[in-house]
C-alpha cells in the first residue's frame, strides 16, 4: 500500500493554526464558561445535555477538561489574554465541582484537572486553581485498590463489574499526581502513579505489542485477571484510541520517572501503530481494519498519535525522526482531509472521529479531545519550544 505524504510546512502549519482559532473565537462567543458535549451531532457541538440535576452545559462528564484546555493552547499560540481569560473563567467551575462531589467517581480527574487547575497554577500561580488540582488528587488516591495497587477507572469502587478494572486511557491522568508530590512534598502521590503504570506496562500491554483498552485485577488478592475491550471491536483486538493513549502515556510517564522501560512499552506501541495506518495515515477506530473495510476513522486517535509520536521522539536520545516524521504526516493528513477549515457549518476542529462505535456513540462526528489533540500537534510543530500541559 503506497503512503501519502502529507508532511505540513510551516506555511500549512500556520494555516491550520488560523483556522482553529476562528472556530475556538466563535465558540468562545456561543459556549463562554459553559461546555460543549463531547461531540459533535450533524458535525456541531451544542451545549452539554443536562442530567443529574444540573442544566445544559454544565460541568460534567470527563471531557469538560479539553474545551479549557484549547483556550491555554490558544493563549500559549499567541500570547492574546483575551484566551487567557477566558481560560481562567472556567477555575472556578471545576472548583466547585471537586469541592461538591460532582461527578467525581472516575480516574479521569487527572485529564479534567491537569488542563482546568494545573495550567493557571503553573501561569499565575492562582491558588484557587492549586487547591481545586490537590483536592481532585486526593480524590483520585480513593481509588486505589490495594493489593492490586492499581487505579480504579470508573464508577463507585463497591461496583462488582467495575471493582478491580483499570484502562489504558489512564496513563493520561496520572500526571496529576505527579505535580501533586511535586508542588505539596508529598511522595505518596507520586508512589501510587509508579505502582499503577508498572501493572499496565506489565498487563495492559500485550506481547505483540497491541493493548487491551481495560483489564482486571483480584482486588482482593491483587492477582491479574483478564483483559477486555469496552470500544474496541473486540477483546482480542486492537482499539486504536487505546494505542495511541498507550503512545503517548507510556512516554509521558516516562518523562515523569525517567522509567526506560516506560519509553520502551511507548515505543513498541507506536511501531504497532504505525505498522497498521491506512495510505493517508488516519487510523481507522480499531487497527484491525484498514482500507477496503468500509469502517469508519478515528481521527481522534490520529491527533492524540500525532502528539504523542513527538513527545516519544523528544524523550529518545537519537532525537527520534522516524517517529517525528510519522507525526508530521499525521498531522498533515488530518490538516488536509479532516478539518473543518473551509466549512463554516462546524464549530469543531476536526471531523470523522468515534466516541464509541459499539455503542453507535459520537460516531463520524468532531470530538472534544480530538479537538484538543489536534490543537496540541500542531502547537507542537508551531512553538518548539512549548511548555507541555502534562
Amino acid at each position: 500500500m503506497t503512503a501519502i505524504d502529507l508532511r505540513p510546512g510551516a506555511e500549512a502549519t500556520g494555516s491550520a493554526v488560523a483556522a482553529a482559532l476562528r472556530t475556538i473565537d466563535a465558540n468562545i462567543a456561543e459556549f463562554g464558561d459553559r461546555y460543549p458535549g463531547d461531540t459533535t451531532a450533524h458535525g456541531r457541538y451544542g451545549l452539554r445535555p443536562a442530567g443529574g440535576g444540573l442544566p445544559e452545559g454544565a460541568n460534567q462528564g470527563w471531557t469538560t477538561s479539553f474545551w479549557p484546555g484549547m483556550l491555554w493552547l490558544a493563549y500559549e499560540l499567541t500570547g492574546d489574554e483575551t484566551y487567557l481569560r477566558a481560560a481562567t473563567a472556567h477555575v472556578r467551575g471545576f472548583t466547585d465541582r471537586v469541592e461538591g462531589g460532582i461527578d467525581v467517581e472516575t480516574h479521569d480527574l487527572g485529564f479534567l484537572y491537569t488542563l482546568s487547575c494545573v495550567l493557571p497554577w503553573r501561569t499565575s500561580a492562582d491558588r484557587t486553581a492549586r487547591g481545586a488540582a490537590l483536592a481532585a488528587a486526593d480524590r483520585l488516591l480513593t481509588r486505589v485498590l490495594e493489593p492490586a495497587g492499581i487505579i480504579q477507572a470508573w464508577g463507585d469502587m463497591s461496583d462488582p463489574r467495575q471493582r478491580g478494572r483499570t484502562i489504558i486511557d489512564s496513563l493520561m491522568n496520572t500526571p496529576l499526581l505527579f505535580w501533586a508530590s511535586e508542588t505539596s512534598g508529598e511522595p505518596r502521590y507520586a508512589e501510587v502513579a509508579r505502582r499503577h503504570i508498572a501493572q499496565l506496562r506489565d498487563h495492559i500491554l500485550r506481547p505483540d505489542d497491541t493493548t487491551f483498552h481495560t483489564f482486571y485485577w483480584d482486588p482482593r488478592t491483587g492477582e491479574p485477571l483478564r483483559g477486555e475491550t469496552e470500544q474496541g471491536h473486540s477483546d482480542e483486538s486492537c482499539w486504536a484510541r487505546g494505542q495511541a493513549w498507550g503512545i503517548y502515556g507510556f512516554a509521558l510517564n516516562h518523562r515523569h520517572t525517567g522509567d526506560a522501560s516506560l519509553l520502551d512499552a511507548s515505543r513498541r506501541c507506536a511501531d504497532y501503530f504505525l505498522a497498521h495506518l491506512p495510505a493517508d495515515g488516519v487510523c481507522y477506530w480499531d487497527l484491525e481494519f484498514t482500507d477496503g473495510s468500509g469502517e469508519p476513522r478515528d481521527s481522534s486517535a490520529a491527533a492524540i498519535a500525532a502528539s504523542g509520536l513527538i513527545e516519544l521522539a523528544d524523550a529518545l536520545p537519537d532525537g527520534g525522526e522516524r517517529y517525528r516524521a510519522a507525526a508530521a504526516r499525521i498531522l498533515g493528513s488530518l490538516i488536509e482531509r479532516y478539518s473543518t477549515a473551509g466549512h463554516p457549518g462546524s464549530n469543531a476542529l476536526i471531523l470523522h472521529g468515534v466516541y464509541d462505535k459499539p455503542k453507535n456513540v459520537g460516531v463520524d462526528e468532531g470530538n472534544l479531545w480530538g479537538d484538543y489533540f489536534y490543537l496540541e500537534a500542531l502547537t507542537r510543530f508551531a512553538r518548539p519550544d512549548w511548555p507541555h500541559h502534562w
